[in-house]
C-alpha cells in the first residue's frame, strides 16, 4: 500500500494513504504529547486535556456542537491519550472529508477549556479512574508499569492520580497545551478513498500559519533491577489476574521482530504454548496473552492472564518453565513458520480499515520518524531465525529482569517471590 509523506515549513508533517476500494475515510491527528512529558505536580494532565477538547471551540462553543455535528454525518470519533501521544480521529463515509477534517481540526487547533466543563469533567474522569480500578485486567498493568519505572513518568498513572485532578485549573490546560501542541510535534494522518479530495489544500489552509514553539523534551527513562521483584494488590476477586515482565528492547531495536515472533510462540493463538497448556491442558484461565511493550527509550515483554485463585502459584511456575524451555532449545521449523503466517496474517487482517492504516502508519512517524510498510514488516517477520529466538530468549528470560504485578486475594507477596525464578 503506497502512502505520501509531506512537510510543511512549520514543521508539521503530513501522510495520506490512498485506499481506493475502501468507502470510508479517516482523518487522524497525533501529537507527541501524553503522560511522560507531565511533571507530578500536574500528572494526568495530557489524558484531561483530550477530554476537555471535546468541550468546545470557538467555532463550536459547546460539547453538544462537535458531537451532533458528527453525528448527524454517521461518523466515528474518538481520542485517545498514552505515554508519549495523544490522538484525536474522526473516520466515515469518504464524502464527508472536508466536514470531519474541519471539526477534528478544530477540537485541535481552537478548544477553548470552558471553566464550568471543566469543573464538571473532573468528576467524569475521577469515574473513569475508578472505572479502571475495578477492572483487574486492565489495572494490573497500571501496576505493572509502577513496579518497573517507579515515581516517574514511565511508571505514573496515564489518567493520573484523583487528588491532581481535583486541583488542576484552566490555566494549567492553556500551559501545556501552549509547550507541547506545536506543529513540529504534530502529524496529521488521512487514510482511504480521498483522490478527489484536496487533503493537501484543506491541511495547509488550516495549519501553516501555526508557528513553531520550544518544545520540553521527555524525561529519560530510568532502569535499575538486580533481582526479581513483586507488587501484589489485594482485592476480593473470584480470580487471580497477573501479569509477568521482563525488561526488553525500545521501539528502535532491530530485535522488534524477533519479539513479535517471541510473543506468538507464547501467546499468539489457540495453538500457542501458553494456551494449550493453561487453557486446553490444565483448564485453569480463560485468557493468556505475551507481547513486547515497547517505548522510545524502554521496553518489556509481558505475559498476562487470569486464573483460578487456588492455583496462582501452580500457573506462575508453568508459565515460567515455558519461558526456560526456549532457552533451552530451538524452536522446530515448523513451529516457527506457523507462528510467523500468524503474525502477518493477523497484522494483515487488523489493517483492513482505514483508521487502522491511519494509526499504522501515523504512530511510527511520530515515535521513529521513519514509515515502514505492511509489507516490509512482514519481511522482517520472515527473517526471524530459530537461533534469533533461543538467543533473545537466553537474554531477557533471566531472574534480574523478573516483575510480577498481581490482584487477587492475596496480602502477602513473600510466597510469589520464592517462586519467582526461571
Amino acid at each position: 500500500m503506497k502512502f505520501s509523506k509531506k512537510i510543511l515549513e512549520n514543521g508539521l508533517r503530513v501522510i495520506t494513504v490512498p485506499m481506493k476500494d475502501n468507502p470510508t475515510v479517516t482523518v487522524l491527528v497525533l501529537v507527541e504529547a501524553g503522560s511522560k512529558y507531565e511533571v507530578k505536580r500536574v500528572n494526568g494532565i495530557s489524558h484531561f486535556l483530550e477530554h476537555m477538547c471535546f468541550k468546545g471551540t470557538t467555532k463550536r462553543p459547546k460539547a453538544i456542537d462537535i458531537s451532533k455535528e458528527l453525528d448527524a454525518l454517521g461518523s466515528q470519533y474518538n481520542a485517545f491519550t498514552a505515554q508519549e501521544y495523544t490522538g484525536y480521529y474522526a473516520k466515515s463515509d469518504a464524502k464527508h472529508f472536508k466536514q470531519i477534517a474541519d471539526v477534528i481540526f478544530d477540537i485541535y487547533l481552537n478548544s477553548t477549556f470552558p471553566e464550568a466543563e471543566m469543573q464538571k469533567e473532573k468528576g467524569v474522569i475521577i469515574e473513569e479512574i475508578n472505572m479502571y480500578q475495578d477492572m483487574p485486567t486492565r489495572h494490573v498493568q497500571d501496576l505493572i508499569m509502577e513496579l518497573l519505572y517507579g515515581d516517574q513518568p514511565a511508571g505514573w498513572n496515564i489518567a493520573g492520580e484523583k487528588e491532581n485532578i481535583l486541583k488542576m485549573k484552566r490555566a494549567d490546560f492553556l500551559s501545556y497545551k501552549g509547550m507541547h501542541y506545536l506543529p513540529e510535534a504534530t502529524i496529521i494522518v488521512v487514510a482511504g478513498d480521498i483522490e478527489k479530495h484536496n487533503v493537501g489544500g484543506v491541511i495547509k489552509k488550516m495549519f501553516s500559519r501555526i508557528p513553531r514553539g520550544r518544545k520540553p523534551p521527555k524525561i529519560k527513562v530510568r532502569e535499575s533491577q538486580a533481582k526479581p521483584v513483586a507488587l501484589v494488590k489485594f482485592k476480593k476477586t473470584d480470580q487471580t489476574h497477573f501479569v509477568l515482565a521482563c525488561r526488553s528492547h525500545d521501539f528502535f531495536s532491530r530485535k522488534t521482530p524477533a519479539l513479535s515472533v517471541l510473543s506468538g510462540i507464547l501467546g499468539g493463538g489457540m495453538s500457542s504454548r501458553l494456551f494449550q497448556k493453561l487453557r486446553e491442558e490444565m483448564g485453569v484461565c480463560y485468557y493468556v496473552r505475551a507481547h513486547n511493550d515497547s517505548y522510545t527509550d524502554h521496553g518489556f515483554f509481558q505475559i498476562s492472564a487470569g486464573v483460578d485463585n487456588r492455583r496462582v502459584g501452580e500457573v506462575i511456575g508453568v508459565i515460567l518453565a515455558e519461558c526456560k524451555k526456549l532457552t533451552a532449545e530451538k524452536i522446530s521449523t515448523d513451529e516457527l513458520n506457523k507462528v510467523k503466517e500468524y503474525l502477518i496474517g493477523n497484522m494483515k487482517l487488523s489493517l483492513e480499515s482505514s483508521d487502522e492504516i491511519a494509526s499504522f502508519y501515523g504512530l511510527q512517524e511520530l515515535l521513529k520518524k521513519e514509515t515502514h510498510t505492511i509489507e516490509e514488516k512482514a519481511k522482517e517477520i520472515r527473517q526471524v531465525t530459530a537461533s534469533k529466538i533461543k538467543s533473545l530468549a537466553e537474554e531477557i528470560f533471566k531472574d534480574k529482569k523478573l516483575n510480577l504485578a498481581l490482584i487477587g486475594p492475596f496480602s502477602e507477596k513473600r510466597e510469589f517471590l520464592k517462586i519467582l525464578k526461571f
